[in-house]
């Protein structure tokens, strides 16, 4: 059977897909550092693709000791739930052929898709791009990381200082033809100290839009009641009530962000 688009599927069939289908993996996606594999995921005649990232083929990582990066992913999707604004493909925690893992919609791009982040000639930034840094090329050509001022990429960078992601890239920035946009790879987030990370800088200082004040306020009244109990079933106490205190000083501030001084600002790759 052939994949059909997940742009059309509903978010409770598609979770309903996800915890109930069969899976078939299809093979291995090599670009990833853990074992993440793409397959196929079938339920009453229903066939999508998916992303599968089983628990075992999870790497340790030092600084991220407790809990799994399984978790982290399912739990990045509760908090992008509770915000509205659909920024996380519909992710479940569930038994797949290598035991559990964290299953993810797979989202399908057209092929002409235009960009909103990316590296452009220092001198010739596009209208309503706002640079974030400078680089060369091996040739000595000046370049400018940058991304558009969109208010789709806000609401990711607003998120993402909502989760702590550590790691950014525009390669996990992704456009379906909804024209809609969803962020993917939320394994390293969530950790306790500032380890902000990220291509989406342009906003630095800027007032928060006035829906992100909003759904700040109301993340904070869902995670002393169902979302940080859904939280706590992947995440330690000690993260679940830092989101709780990041949504807090964002909402005292009133601003985005600044970048962190004694942790690498931008993720390398940046894409």
């Amino acid at each position: 059977m052939t994949a059909e688009p997940t742009s059309v599927l509903a978010e409770a069939d598609a979770l309903e897909l996800l915890g109930r289908g069969r899976i078939e993996i299809e093979g291995r996606l090599v670009d990833a550092s853990n074992t993440t594999l793409r397959a196929e995921i079938s339920l009453d005649g229903l066939t999508r693709r998916c992303v599968y990232k089983p628990v075992r083929g999870e790497r340790p990582l030092w600084d991220f000791p407790d809990g799994t990066l399984a978790g982290r992913e399912v739990s990045a999707y509760l908090v992008s739930r509770a915000t509205g604004w659909d920024l996380v493909p519909p992710t479940i925690l569930r038994d797949g052929p290598l035991g559990p893992g964290a299953l993810q919609l797979w989202i399908d791009e057209p092929e002409e898709v235009p960009g909103l982040i990316g590296f452009v000639p220092a001198y010739d930034v596009p209208p309503g791009w706002i640079p974030v840094a400078a680089a060369r090329d091996d040739d000595g050509d000046a370049f400018a990381l940058a991304h558009a001022d969109d208010p789709r990429l806000a609401r990711l960078a607003l998120f993402d200082a909502v989760i702590n992601n550590a790691d950014r890239k525009g390669g996990h920035v992704l456009y379906p033809a909804t024209g809609g946009l969803h962020g993917v790879d939320h394994g390293v987030s969530f950790h306790v100290e500032n380890k902000l990370r990220t291509v989406l800088w342009g906003w630095t200082g800027r007032p928060l839009p006035g829906e992100g004040t909003a759904v700040l306020t109301r993340l904070g009244e869902q995670l002393v009641g169902p979302l940080g109990a859904a939280l706590e079933e992947h995440l330690t106490v000690a993260e679940v009530q830092h989101v709780g205190l990041r949504v807090k000083r964002l909402l005292r501030a009133d601003r985005f962000p600044q970048p962190p001084t004694d942790w690498p600002a931008i993720p390398w790759p940046p894409i």
